[in-house]
């Protein structure tokens, strides 16, 4: 509600307070013979104020209640962003760990290869073509499967 935002609390329990002082007013004052006359008057615009002050109270009562229900969740949001940048840092460090392991079986499946190679460079087959040795092509099914060569143990470090 729109003035409720504008209007300070003090004028709402003005309004409340107003309509009730004007309510017992029109009921005792009405038996007074120079203000009897006015009494259905006071009585009906007092009711009004009444009514519109117990409807702003109510409307008070409710926004507080939201504002502390807003600030709860911005207490939560809070914390959960919190928790979701420690759990990133988890996520990031797992990402670089097992980038490194990875760089570190690349080079070794690299040297692995080279080391092998070097004994089938002088064996070629008719036609100009070489033979592509087992342990190569175990070595290459294991580096594409981000796998250790079977024949050489690797021990990653954290």
């Amino acid at each position: 509600m729109w003035i409720i935002q504008h209007l300070p609390e003090w004028v709402f329990h003005f309004i409340f307070a107003a309509g009730v002082i004007g309510t017992i007013a029109g009921f005792v004052l009405s038996m007074v013979p120079v203000i009897k006359k006015y009494g259905i008057p006071i009585k009906v615009i007092s009711l009004l104020v009444l009514a519109l002050g117990v409807y702003l109270e109510g409307a008070l009562s409710d926004n507080k209640e939201w504002v502390l229900r807003v600030k709860e969740m911005e207490a939560k949001i809070a914390e959960a962003q919190a928790e979701s940048a420690k759990e990133n840092v988890k996520i990031v460090e797992k990402i670089v760990y097992k980038d490194r392991v990875i760089k570190e079986q690349g080079v070794i499946v690299k040297q692995y290869i080279d080391r092998e190679v070097v004994k089938y460079d002088t064996k070629f087959l008719p036609g100009g073509e070489c033979e592509i040795p087992k342990e190569v092509i175990n070595a290459l099914n294991a580096s594409a499967k981000n796998q250790a060569i079977p024949e050489v143990k690797v021990e990653a470090k954290k």
